[in-house]
């Protein structure tokens, strides 16, 4: 029976994906097309291992990711904690109403459980949100970190109900842990000894699964804890990110089981479907409460609408709380299958949401942009670019590099547009005018239709996804100017000539060109010192 499992989980993946949606649905749908065949949970031990494996490694991964400073924004804090507690204020009496109605899965629920049913119904996915993101290429713009921030709040609140709903007193050398942060140099030290192959993986998983899960359970500590602890210990690491990738497979893999285990638990009823259903209902609302909330703080209402939207669905978290509090007797078994089938269609939902939001915020941008407070947040503000000849959209070492070459050989202002503060200051300290902006934010453009003697424009963005969008948005603007840009593969360097890119420089093959040209002048180079010497030695033995 092991390989029809295999083989319907990947087929239902790959079915669900053809169609532009998270395969998680699919291999929901694959555990209850298992279940149809008979296969129970019980029978496959291992797939309940793995299952837990991949939730310590989800967590561990986002503490690779943590960025603590993030995190004390007003705007990631408090718009996840006062979300969590509208939502909850906000849901209880709902569901507590349905309930009266004769929704007989509501019927007989107390306070306490209508409670921590809300608290699993007000997580976002991760998962999700992160996908779309990375196809939009919008991770470093301010609305995907602002999203993914407030995501890691929510983790971190589904954490500590992981870890008080373990109910054991713990060990009294949990104290000792408290030495971790100590122990940070040698574990740094061996970091950066493991390499860059399966060392590395091995060392992840020794951290994750060991240092972190292990060691926190081993004290009477829940051991996801472990692994998020443990993961933001390593956070600060020049190679975390390379190691957030490095096990980024692992962790798919093995969530692939806890999906997996999910549908295994039975079929939906037609009221179960009926109710998940009208609980996707539920979901605009909580779209709305971000959107407030967000342009509360004062960012500005693209950027608040676009991170509601990210964020308006149901999570992988909410499931993972509702596991528990049903193992724990806490909720009635069937609430998994509900919340598993509410969870795939808010995907259904959000997915083509997430499409059309830049359509949807310039039809009602003029209702939205009432929301704002003034004056707006310091990072969503206007971008004074001037009147720039060359304008650089990107400015990682591609981008500065164009910068210098421009500055050396053409007369007349030279603008870069970069999203990372960090390297907004450097490029200023060297001397370089350089303003932050995000490339991927429609309202963006609209601070270049005043630059009249605008020549070229260099694309020198990572993401091939953010480079398109800003042809589109220069199309819009009417631009009549060059347009160069930067690529990695060959597939994209001809959907960017088929958009009206002039010119287009693939990466790789130009590297390899620069690299030829340069072993051809080492080769020259030594062949003339040699000529010289040749011509030298006669007056040497004179």
């Amino acid at each position: 029976m092991e390989p029809a499992i295999l083989i319907i989980t990947l087929v239902c993946g790959m079915l669900v994906s053809r169609v532009g949606l998270p395969p998680l649905i699919g291999y929901l749908v694959a555990g209850f097309v298992l279940f149809l065949f008979g296969v129970q949970e019980e029978s496959l031990p291992l797939l309940e291992q793995l299952a837990n494996l991949g939730v310590t490694l989800l967590l561990f991964a986002i503490g690779l990711k943590l960025d603590i400073k993030s995190l004390l924004k007003a705007e990631v804090w408090a718009g996840s904690s006062l979300h969590l507690i509208g939502s909850i204020l906000f849901l209880v009496p709902l569901l507590k109403l349905l309930g009266l109605l004769g929704l007989e899965q509501l019927t007989g629920l107390e306070w306490n459980q209508l409670a921590l049913l809300a608290f699993a119904l007000s997580f976002s996915s991760t998962i999700f949100a992160v996908k779309v993101l990375e196809d939009k290429g919008d991770m470093q713009s301010l609305y995907g970190r602002v999203a993914i921030g407030i995501l890691i709040m929510q983790d971190i609140f589904a954490v500590l109900f992981l870890t008080i709903s373990k109910g054991d007193i713990p060990s009294i050398w949990a104290l000792s842990l408290l030495l971790l942060p100590f122990a940070k140099p040698l574990i740094y030290k061996a970091f950066d000894r493991v390499g860059h192959g399966e060392l590395l993986v091995l060392f992840g998983l020794v951290m994750a699964l060991v240092v972190g899960a292990g060691l926190f359970e081993l004290v009477g500590l829940k051991p996801d804890l472990g692994a998020l602890i443990v993961g933001i210990l390593l956070a600060g690491h020049p190679k975390s990110s390379e190691l957030a990738k490095s096990l980024f497979y692992f962790k798919e893999l093995f969530l692939v089981a806890f999906f997996l285990t999910v549908g295994l638990n039975g079929l939906p009823s037609f009221s179960d479907i009926g109710l998940a259903a009208l609980l996707v209902l539920i979901v605009p609302i909580k779209i709305v409460l971000f959107l407030y909330l967000l342009t509360y703080f004062k960012l500005r209402s693209r950027t608040s609408l676009m991170t509601s939207f990210n964020l308006g669905n149901y999570s992988e978290f909410g499931l993972i709380v509702a596991a528990v509090a049903i193992n724990k007797g806490w909720l009635p078994a069937q609430w998994m299958i509900i919340l598993a089938v509410a969870l795939s269609l808010s995907f259904l939902f959000a997915a083509p949401l997430n499409t059309a939001s830049n359509r949807l915020y310039q039809r009602f941008q003029s209702g939205l942009r009432k929301l704002e407070r003034h004056p707006l947040h310091p990072e969503d503000r206007q971008i004074p670019v001037g009147n720039p000849r060359f304008l650089i959209l990107g400015m990682g070492r591609i981008g500065s590099g164009a910068y210098d070459e421009l500055a050396n050989k053409f007369s007349g202002d030279i603008l870069g547009i970069e999203h990372k503060q960090e390297l907004v200051d450097f490029h200023r300290n060297e001397g370089r005018n350089v303003v932050k902006g995000d490339a991927s934010d429609t309202d963006f453009w609209e601070k270049l239709e005043h630059a009249p003697n605008l020549e070229l424009v260099l694309l020198a963005m990572p993401h091939h996804a953010g480079n398109l969008f800003a042809v589109e948005q220069l199309k819009r603007l009417n631009y009549q100017g060059k347009l160069s840009a930067i690529v990695q593969y060959s597939e994209d360097a001809v959907q960017l000539k088929e958009s009206g890119v002039h010119s287009v420089f693939n990466l790789y093959e130009a590297a390899g060109a620069g690299f030829v040209d340069h072993v051809i002048q080492e080769l020259e180079s030594g062949k003339q010192h040699e000529a010289d010497i040749n011509i030298e030695e006669p007056t040497h033995a004179s």
